[in-house]
């Protein structure tokens, strides 16, 4: 997705598996090679590289979220993007609009909040489906996606003032029973907090907040993410995450949610239950770092964008 022209017009991380196998398979191969065969490979991949004028970037993939519709979803770094690819990507992109795009995957900004990740994920994917399936023009495909993203809108709100209308009030301290708006009252209604429905993990929903609204009349320390036993405003059976915060973060805060509510439920107190989920936290960072590095790198073509979809016989 980018800028248009006016005048032309759902915490586990999921292992991309050809990447991993692939790359696996390669170090196999080279830890059972005679020195004689390695230098011979060494060279090999040297003279490859070699006969290319294609640029290599480095630095840009962030977090990779899992598959939909076969496609691996990669958080990319849109500034590098922007900086070193292409100045007008904005939200994401896919192989049939940006030939550097890997094929096979879906970029998306990680400039972007966790509330729009959900909406430029189904643009990406039904853009890419169009341009591959009929041939369409990207803007065309363009279009069509907007349309989509404005449905899925609508039918998220909908869920979202339903789930709302169905609460009982709730209380507005923490686990500690603090109350930091003095002048509300000690139990109140929720009202358009919601703004989109996550999942449900464990038996324990998900749901993506709006933290001005919740810092602004509940809660002012709201921390970007959230669950029932460290706060009493938040519905039984909840984790809330603020629809600010980047995309990037957003598993990774799931993530400490889950464990910390988990040790909690326990018996062990907040500071403790919070102090696990956040070294825990700091491994599975550790875990997608290295994930980045199998990824292959990344080179530039001469054609940075494509007005039209090629046809992918294998499209379904």
């Amino acid at each position: 997705m980018e800028a248009i022209n006016e005048n032309a017009k759902v915490p586990k991380i999921i292992i991309h598996e050809q990447i991993a196998v692939n790359d696996l398979t390669l170090k196999t191969q080279i830890l059972f090679m005679k020195p004689r065969q390695f230098i011979f490979v060494s060279i090999s991949v040297l003279i490859l590289l070699s006969c290319t004028n294609h640029k290599s970037i480095d630095g840009i993939y962030r977090y990779y979220w899992g598959k939909r519709n076969g496609c691996a979803i990669w958080i990319v770094d849109g500034y590098k993007v922007r900086h070193n690819v292409y100045n007008s990507f904005l939200y994401g992109g896919n192989e049939q609009r940006y030939p550097f795009n890997p094929k096979g995957e879906i970029w998306i900004d990680n400039a972007l909040s966790c509330e729009e990740f959900e909406m430029t994920l189904i643009h990406e994917l039904n853009e890419r489906h169009l341009m591959a399936k009929f041939g369409w023009t990207y803007l065309k495909a363009h279009d069509s996606s907007l349309q989509l993203e404005v449905k899925t809108r609508r039918f998220y709100d909908d869920i979202c003032r339903k789930h709302e209308a169905s609460l009982h009030k709730v209380g507005v301290t923490d686990h500690d029973n603090i109350k930091e708006i003095k002048d509300i009252p000690d139990s109140i209604q929720l009202q358009n907090i919601y703004r989109l429905p996550v999942g449900v993990r464990n038996g324990i929903s998900i749901w993506i907040v709006d933290g001005y609204l919740v810092r602004k009349n509940i809660f002012p320390d709201f921390g970007f993410s959230g669950n029932d036993l460290s706060c009493h405003f938040i519905p039984k059976k909840e984790i809330w995450i603020d629809g600010q915060i980047s995309c990037e973060e957003t598993e990774y805060s799931i993530g400490v949610e889950m464990i910390e509510r988990q040790e909690m439920v326990k018996g062990k107190a907040y500071s403790d239950a919070y102090e696990d989920a956040v070294t825990e936290n700091t491994l599975l960072r550790d875990k997608m770092s290295l994930l980045i590095q199998q990824h292959p790198p990344l080179f530039l073509p001469d054609t940075i964008t494509r007005e039209a979809g090629i046809i992918d016989k294998n499209e379904k």
